[in-house]
Formats: structure tokens, sequence, C-alpha cells
């Protein structure tokens, strides 16, 4: 492999990582990771893996990796939005000028439904705010 390898390696799983030490300093120079924590990113906490104890070093790297993670999950969530407002102006598109009668009748209702639910939302938010200032 070429460079170095990091010392830590996440497997990113359902709401959170499995955390590996890497190592190659071994008598067969093949690269072993061993687990030597669990991070939860809904709650922000991680536990040690088994019996391990982690020392200060670990603690302040997973620390720095659910403070990346939570951030790089955030700007991807605004990205999925502004990508739903573009996928939600292509269907206005589609709708006006190359969809069928029987395509419309397929999506209307749903797209009404889901439309309304969000209007909903996003009008009490904003009132929220409002009121707020």
């Amino acid at each position: 492999m070429a460079g170095e390898l990091p010392e830590y390696y996440y497997r990113i799983r359902e709401n959170g990582a499995a955390v590996f030490r890497v190592d190659t300093e071994n008598r067969q120079r093949r690269i072993e990771m061993e687990q030597i924590a669990v991070i939860n990113l809904n709650k922000g906490e991680f536990k040690p893996h088994g019996d391990r104890t982690l020392s200060a070093a670990d603690k302040k790297e997973i620390t720095n990796w659910i403070a990346r993670r939570k951030a790089l999950l955030a700007m991807r969530d605004i990205d999925d939005i502004h990508r739903a407002v573009d996928h939600m102006n292509l269907t206005t598109q589609w709708a006006q000028s190359r969809a069928t009668d029987d395509q419309l009748e397929e999506v209307t209702d749903d797209l009404l439904l889901a439309m309304h639910d969000l209007r909903t939302v996003l009008v009490r938010k904003k009132a929220d705010r409002m009121l707020k200032k």
C-alpha cells in the first residue's frame, strides 16, 4: 500500500461506527485491526469494546471523529434538501410538459399529500421562528 495507514479505522454503521486500531507492526507485516470501541452518534457517546481500556489519545481521536462525522452528516442533510428542491422543480416541469394523463393519475394524490404535509410543517416552523424574534 502506498503511504502510511491511519492509526484508527471507523467502520460506519447505522447510527454510529465501530472503531478499530490499525496495526502493521507485527512479525508477518500484515494489517491487523483490533476493535477498541463502539460509537453511538445519536447519543454522541462511545464505549470501549469488550474489556478494553481506552487511552486519553484514543478518547481524543474518537471525540474528534464524532465531531467531524456529525458535521459531515449535517452538510449532507442540507445538500439533500437542496437536491429535493431541484427535484421538485424538475417534477413540476415534467408534470407541465411531458407527463401523460395516466402518469399524472398515478402520482397526483401522493404528491399533493406530501406537499401539503411539507407546507404545513414549514408554515408552522416559520411562524415559530417569527414569534421568537
